[in-house]
């Protein structure tokens, strides 16, 4: 896991949709973006029973299509995303949340001082090597 976090070697998984999809499970994909700056802080799913808690609760909320579970983002980090606005693709087959950051970062992986990253877009490809973005 630390290489596939961590590391500047390319090693993509073009097989995720397939397995998300050989779970049977019914989930939507759900781009997750800073409502003030636009950013792009990360890709995650939502079945019924996430959306509902996310307009329930307003907190972000996704179903970890891993652990097949409810997976409500910061119940354990505390790096919390508020929801400021839910809005649906014109095929209705995807999601946007625009949120505020309550806490550190998005990311479950941390930097080199040991901080929550901002998003989990943390690493840029050129020449086919991967290198931390600075922020």
């Amino acid at each position: 896991m630390k290489e596939l976090e961590e590391g500047s070697k390319l090693q993509l998984d073009f097989t995720k949709l397939q397995k998300v999809a050989k779970t049977g499970l019914p989930v939507l994909p759900v781009v997750v973006q800073d409502a003030d700056t636009r950013e792009v802080l990360v890709v995650a799913y939502s079945n019924q029973e996430a959306l509902e808690h996310s307009l329930k609760t307003g907190l972000a909320t996704f179903w970890s299509t891993s652990r097949n579970e409810l997976w409500i983002k910061g119940a354990t980090s505390g790096d919390t995303l508020q929801i400021v606005d839910i809005r649906v693709n014109c095929e209705q087959n995807s999601l946007l949340y625009l949120v505020r950051m309550v806490g550190g970062g998005v990311c479950h992986t941390k930097d080199a001082q040991g901080h929550t990253r901002k998003t989990c877009y943390y690493r840029s490809l050129k020449d086919g090597k991967l290198s931390f973005v600075k922020t």
